[in-house]
């Protein structure tokens, strides 16, 4: 049946606010009106909060007669816009305070003993130092008019990104979190969250960020690793017997209505897995001229819809935005992520099972346990089923042949054969880590896949201009791959793991002393070199990248005799 100009996509959508529905009209007018080279940041706008006194009809009313004179192209002045911008609202990220955390020390006793270099050990302290340009706290402000606000409410203070993404952010909270155990900053690890199972109790889920705008998605599911991680060191049960309810509306979340699918194997047998699945078909409001643009090329109502739906899926996966996503890839417009059943999403929800049973067990709830446990054993099941590519020595991600509302038959043709990263992401498993015939087929296909370069993995091997492939490397990549080789028995995984680390380490160094920060990602193509691409300038600060330095060089020490500079 041929779609008509009348139909619409019928999936879940999350309402969001008026306010954001909003400031989505003052950006559209924003990046109309400003000289081409000199358009700001969209997602400035959307950041806006409400000046007071005034409330927001009012702010609509000004807004009116500000734009009921706009050119034909529906500009403005600049200098106009400007004005009225800053009589009307408070400043991008004014609503978010420094808080001085109250467990930072400027050299924690014993902090990296085993990196004896002076020089990276110094470099080592600065990076640690971060940690408190990146602290905040929501204004009062918040607390008081939440409707005035994007910024949402939360309990304790945060660790942020850094740069543009002035909230805090889901998945990347692992890897600082990572780096906060390295620092010794155990009060912060736990606010962190304290705060995300402060939005799964609110919405179901732990939301993308900390923004009105991010209602309609979550992130790759890490909350569980996070307590784990914090538990491993701090013994804390407490914290465990608290996030064990939360963790299970999680988990239901993710393998339930859209998220989950079934694949049915030669033998008959039914496999549930999960894919990522955004409650949202329309321009994402922080990008919403970019989407536009991007989706202006489709006929037809239905086709645009499920184009959206398929924009915000991909953000939901936090890699924004892939070829891996990509039916027909470098071009953009065949983006189809609710199509595609993600390796590593799935190693997320496996590490949730195992995590859950690990909880359960030590809380004392044999049953539950077993219960998760039996879960993460089917999980493994599929992972060998559908992902796992003998000849490839890697697993791949699938492409699903309908919607994925019904049961469907597997097919190896299905299988996405492109090198990705994320195709060696299950080795992050101990199950998969600890099977050493297993390693050694993946150690080996890793060392022929293209992906390993001077300053880390590649998130893929092809160069899309998007920021998810290459040259660009990643924090979270490098540390769930190198901590998996480095687990298991393997002497050559454990040297590999090393040697991948220290690369990323080495470019990291040569990056902060040219450019005098830490970046989001790096071009792993070359030593010393920050990453680019994408829908936004390179961002620095930056959370997961100093989590991940600090981690490394926990694990693996810096000797005096090793020099870091080139």
């Amino acid at each position: 049946m041929v779609a008509s100009d009348t139909d619409t996509d019928s999936g879940p959508v999350v309402s969001t606010t008026q306010l954001v529905t909003f400031l989505q009209r003052v950006q559209h007018t924003a990046l109309r009106s400003y000289p081409k080279k000199q358009i700001p940041d969209p997602k400035s706008y959307i950041d806006l909060s409400l000046k007071r006194p005034y409330n927001l009809s009012t702010i609509e009313s000004a807004f009116n007669d500000l734009t009921s004179e706009s050119r034909h192209d529906q500009s403005v002045p600049v200098e106009k816009l400007e004005k009225f911008v800053k009589e009307y609202f408070d400043g991008a990220g004014e609503d978010l305070l420094h808080h001085e955390p109250v467990d930072f020390f400027s050299d924690p006793s014993g902090f990296l003993s085993n990196v004896e270099n002076e020089q990276v050990r110094e470099w080592a302290r600065e990076v640690h130092g971060l940690w408190r340009n990146l602290s905040c706290r929501v204004s009062d402000s918040v607390r008081e008019s939440p409707g005035r606000h994007t910024l949402l409410l939360l309990p304790e203070p945060v660790i942020i990104p850094g740069s543009r993404f002035r909230e805090v952010y889901y998945w990347d909270s692992y890897w600082v979190i990572k780096g906060l155990m390295t620092s010794q900053m155990f009060t912060t690890a736990k606010g962190l969250v304290t705060n995300l199972m402060s939005l799964v109790e609110t919405y179901g889920y732990a939301l993308n960020g900390a923004r009105a705008y991010y209602t309609n998605r979550s992130q790759p599911p890490l909350l569980s690793s996070m307590v784990y991680e914090i538990y491993n060191v701090t013994k804390d049960e407490e914290l465990v017997k608290k996030a064990i309810p939360v963790l299970l509306k999680e988990y239901k979340f993710w393998n339930s209505g859209k998220h989950k699918v079934v694949i049915r194997d030669a033998n008959g047998h039914d496999h549930v897995l999960s894919r990522y699945y955004a409650m949202w078909n329309m321009p994402r409001p922080e990008s919403s001229v970019f989407d536009e643009e991007s989706a202006s090329g489709f006929s037809t109502m239905l086709k645009k819809q499920r184009f959206h739906r398929d924009i915000a899926t991909a953000a939901e996966s936090g890699c924004d935005f892939s070829t891996r996503w990509m039916r027909d890839p470098p071009n953009f417009t065949t983006m189809a992520t609710t199509s595609v059943v993600p390796v590593d999403l799935n190693v997320f929800l496996l590490k949730m099972e195992l995590d859950i049973a690990f909880m359960m067990k030590i809380s004392g709830d044999k049953n539950g346990s077993g219960r998760f446990l039996k879960a993460s054993k089917a999980r493994e099941k599929a992972f060998k089923a559908v992902f796992w590519n003998e000849k490839a020595g890697q697993w791949l991600d699938y492409w699903l042949s309908s919607n994925g509302d019904e049961p469907e038959t597997w097919k190896a043709e299905n299988q996405n054969t492109n090198v990705f990263a994320s195709n060696f992401a299950p080795i992050w498993i101990n199950s998969f880590n600890s099977d050493e015939v297993l390693v050694k087929k993946v150690v080996k296909a890793l060392k022929n896949s293209g992906l390993i370069a001077p300053a880390g993995i590649l998130t893929s091997l092809t160069n899309s201009g998007q920021q998810w492939d290459s040259p660009n490397g990643w924090a979270p990549q490098q540390e769930m791959i190198v901590t998996g080789l480095a687990r298991s028995s393997s002497k050559e995984a454990k040297e590999m793991a090393e040697d991948i680390a220290r690369r990323w380490i080495k470019s990291s160094y040569l990056v902060y002393k040219k450019s005098g920060t830490i970046h989001e990602k790096l071009k792993v193509t070359e030593l010393g070199e920050y990453g680019g691409g994408g829908e936004y300038m390179p961002q620095t600060g930056f959370g997961w990248s100093n989590g991940v330095i600090l981690a490394f060089l926990e694990e693996f020490g810096w000797p005096s005799h090793l020099n870091i500079e080139p």
